[in-house]
């Protein structure tokens, strides 16, 4: 891999699922982390086979040459009577993170999701949008987190996501209307703003100032468009395959990174694919994604 300005790292859910529990689920954390050294990366993210003891996890990821980059945290902000719990619950979380040496927290808004919320019922149907007092409290929640990063030497990166309330273009831009530039980043996700509805190469330029991780995860054209139909779900899609790896879907990364190069990111940049690995599996869709981001940075230096 030629030298990049940013630092190229991959996610666990590559090898384990994370909405989809059964993808991966006889997958060890001892394979996960031996691939990630064999394809010679040095980020990860926290996954769900990984130890939870900071410092058997540290020594696990040390002796590979492997730091943890971030771990993702839902959070219920849009409902104000959950803010204190969720702050404490954050402060935990950012300790930890603190521990391991990591840079970012991938935050998410599970209010009105259908799959994430707590508060929903298994006989509901879709996404519920927010109303305005929503949007208000999820900016302040988020604001008082971002705060509480910020005390751990941590940056919160907001994670635009399918299947919340935070998906759509639209959304994505008054989340970031509504937060404090300095203690609200952005976790820009490839797939995640190509499933919600957006062009993600102009989201990159129209929010590049406030990114400060990214996921890199490409889009099975066919399965997005059964996506489209009713009482077709997010987890459901994802069970389906609508994720994969850069440079195995539909998305062109050759201008996003492109953008990435010229500005000179020189954050995390994470490969996702977000599959079943019993069908994809992880170690070789990786290594060919590998090869194809190779390629586009050999055309870019030319």
């Amino acid at each position: 891999m030629e030298k990049l300005p940013f630092r190229l790292g991959i996610h666990p859910i590559n090898w384990v699922g994370e909405d989809v529990r059964e993808h991966g689920a006889d997958t060890t954390f001892e394979q996960i982390v031996d691939d990630i050294q064999a394809l010679g990366l040095t980020g990860t993210e926290m996954g769900r086979k990984y130890p939870n003891d900071p410092a058997v996890l540290k020594a696990e990821l040390a002796k590979r040459g492997i730091g943890l980059t971030s771990q993702w945290k839902s959070v219920l902000f849009s409902d104000p009577a959950y803010r204190e719990e969720e702050l404490q619950a954050y402060r935990k979380h950012a300790q930890f993170l603190h521990e391991m040496g990591s840079t970012v927290i991938s935050t998410c808004e599970v209010g009105g999701s259908l799959h994430f919320d707590p508060r929903r019922t298994p006989n509901e149907k879709e996404v519920l949008r927010f109303d305005d007092a929503a949007w208000r409290s999820l900016a302040e929640g988020l604001n008082a987190a971002g705060d509480i990063a910020q005390e751990y030497g941590l940056k919160l990166t907001y994670h635009h996501h399918g299947g919340t309330a935070v998906e759509q273009p639209g959304e994505i831009d008054r989340l970031m209307e509504l937060t404090d530039p300095n203690l609200v980043h952005l976790l820009f996700d490839t797939g995640h703003a190509y499933y919600g509805g957006a062009d993600p190469l102009d989201v990159l330029r129209k929010h590049y100032d406030r990114i400060a991780y990214i996921h890199l995860k490409d889009i099975r054209q066919d399965v997005l468009d059964e996506a489209r139909t009713p009482n077709s779900d997010f987890v459901t899609c994802i069970r389906r395959g609508v994720f994969t790896v850069p440079g195995d879907g539909c998305l062109d990364f050759a201008p996003i990174f492109r953008e990435l190069l010229d500005r000179g990111y020189s954050g995390w940049a994470m490969l996702e694919g977000e599959q079943d690995p019993a069908e994809h599996p992880a170690y070789e869709y990786a290594k060919k994604s590998l090869d194809y981001i190779q390629t586009l940075i050999s055309q870019e230096s030319r």
